[in-house]
């Protein structure tokens, strides 16, 4: 039986945090996939928000603006590898012979 993967630092922010093992087998992939393109665009937003406040002088501080950014650009990342995985897996099962 596999281990569980635990994210690092704040999972809850990464895009298939909230992903479940149960989730995928009742059939809610959409529902997953809709989340986590949900969670992606928030913290894209959000990096967006810190960059406008640093640069306008506000009370965002450099370091918080950088990790933001990083983090959105991380998610996407991640989810941008998921879902090529999942194209390939289709396509390869689309190629199976019955």
């Amino acid at each position: 039986m596999p281990l569980p993967i635990g994210g690092v630092g704040s999972a809850g922010s990464l895009p298939l945090a909230g992903a479940s093992a149960s989730a995928a087998r009742t059939g809610d992939f959409l529902k997953l996939f809709e989340n986590a393109i949900n969670n992606v665009e928030d913290l894209r937003v959000g990096a967006e928000q810190s960059a406008r406040r640093f640069l306008n002088g506000e009370s965002e501080e450099l370091h918080q603006t950088a990790l933001a950014t990083q983090r959105a650009e991380v998610a996407f990342d991640l989810f941008l590898q998921v879902r090529n995985k999942v194209v390939q897996a289709y396509q390869e099962v689309m190629r199976m012979q019955l």
